[in-house]
């Protein structure tokens, strides 16, 4: 799994292109509201159509952000996975822990384990986690962590506790919590009868509807792995209507080879437990819900370009956006459903 995809550390690989005005379907008033601010460490921009008043968009979310912290965020001492990481068996977890314990299993089998939550002593040891002070590795360092990474050794209970084969077992949900936290919050609105919306958190995406007044898809964006600091430059743009979409990139934070002047990036095999060098760039990922497209966008980083687009071809509803360094070049690889997508004026 991909080291570094915290809450508190999102990589800016999605722009949202937001157009304030007010328009009318089927008779009816409808309202462009726009809400933003920080939640799970980073930021969240949210555009919604209405025509209904005082719906209290911002109370809502502002408990579902407390709601998941509470459950999910291994930044809380006293939230529920920091309890469970710090040996207490006792807590039954919520149903949003639940869902993101049961999709994290999906995308775990299907990778053969490169998507692993289970990484956080690696990530930590790494120097990527919350305490962020590297530890001097070693092949015996390493072998004593790898011992406690594997999914496979937790377990889920019908009481809905966390059953662990070794208490030592550090469980980490932030390669997938942030999408699926999109997803509460798109069921959110459509259980207030909200059905134009496009919510935006850390870079990744949900839409439902279309832009009212142009009656569009809502355009959304991927930013380039190359700009500069400072720069805000795009490698496509795309019409997002009724999917997510997620994105997962070592952003400036690639190394050149100095003899052929690929440009690579190192991410932790879970496997292995060993940083690994992959040509990889960034991977965007639509799925059907955000959840998914989050975990899978990290999982294919891990796996590398080869696998990953030989992994995604054999899963239903995904599409995917590659885009890989080739000596002192970079190319992209973009599947059939993806390139529908994509505005090429």
């Amino acid at each position: 799994m991909m080291a570094g995809r915290k809450f508190n550390l999102s990589i800016a690989v999605v722009v949202v292109f937001f157009a304030f005005i007010l328009g009318a379907c089927e008779g009816n008033e409808f309202e462009e509201q726009n809400y933003s601010g920080s939640a799970l460490g980073t930021s969240y921009h949210i555009k919604i159509f209405t025509g209904k008043e005082d719906l209290q968009i911002e109370k809502g979310l502002d408990s579902i952000f407390q709601v998941i912290n509470q459950s999910m965020s291994t930044y809380w001492e006293e939230s529920d996975i920091s309890l469970i990481n710090h040996g207490v068996d006792s807590i039954k977890v919520d149903e949003n822990f639940k869902k993101v314990f049961k999709g994290s299993e999906k995308i775990y089998k299907e990778t053969d384990g490169y998507f692993d939550p289970t990484v956080g002593n690696l990530v930590n040891a790494y120097g990527f986690g919350p305490d962020k002070s590297p530890e001097a590795l070693n092949a015996a360092t390493i072998d004593s962590l790898l011992q406690y990474v594997g999914l496979d050794k937790l377990k889920l209970t019908a009481e809905g506790r966390i059953k662990k084969e070794n208490p030592q077992i550090y469980l980490d949900f932030n390669a997938i919590a942030k999408g699926y936290t999109i997803d509460v919050i798109a069921g959110y609105f459509e259980n207030k009868g909200i059905y134009n919306y496009l919510i935006e958190l850390g870079g990744e995406l949900v839409s439902k509807g279309e832009h009212i007044t142009k009656q569009k898809p809502f355009i959304v964006a991927i930013d380039d792995p190359l700009q500069e600091e400072g720069e805000r430059t795009y490698q496509a743009t795309l019409k997002l209507k009724n999917r997510a979409m997620a994105t997962s990139g070592n952003y400036r934070k690639f190394r050149i080879d100095s003899i052929t002047g690929e440009r690579f990036v190192h991410t932790i095999n879970p496997l292995t437990g060993k940083p690994e060098r992959s040509n990889l760039l960034s991977a965007s990922v639509l799925a059907d819900n955000c959840m998914l497209a989050d975990g899978y966008a990290t999982a294919f980083m891990a796996l590398g370009l080869e696998k990953a687009k030989e992994l995604s071809s054999k899963l239903d509803n995904i599409d995917v956006y590659f885009i890989y360094s080739e000596n002192d070049s970079t190319k992209v690889y973009v599947s059939e459903g993806f390139q529908e997508t994509l505005i090429t004026d």
